[in-house]
C-alpha cells in the first residue's frame, strides 16, 4: 500500500532501499523480514513523505506528511 501510494513498483522501492526486489515481494506477501531490512524500507518511505499511522480502531495505515509553513500551520502534503 505504501509504495503504491507513491506510484512506485517493487523494483523502485527495492532500489531505493538497497534490498532485492524479491525481498520486497516476499514481505508484501506476508513473509517475515529482518529488522535491518524493515528499517531500510521504512526510512525510504518516510523520506519520500509518508507517515505511518498506528492502529486507532481502524487498523494501521499511512498518509502523506504535511509540511509546516512559516507560522507552523499545516500546508499541502509533502
Amino acid at each position: 500500500m505504501a509504495r503504491a501510494a507513491l506510484g512506485w513498483g517493487v523494483r523502485d522501492l527495492a532500489e531505493k532501499a538497497g534490498v532485492a526486489a524479491n525481498t520486497i515481494s516476499r514481505f508484501e506477501n506476508g513473509a517475515d523480514a529482518l529488522g535491518e531490512t524493515l528499517a531500510k524500507v521504512e526510512r525510504v518511505l518516510i523520506d519520500a513523505g509518508l507517515e505511518f499511522i498506528s492502529e486507532n480502531g481502524g487498523g494501521d495505515g499511512i498518509r502523506f506528511r504535511r509540511r509546516r509553513n512559516e507560522r507552523g500551520n499545516s500546508d499541502d502534503p509533502v
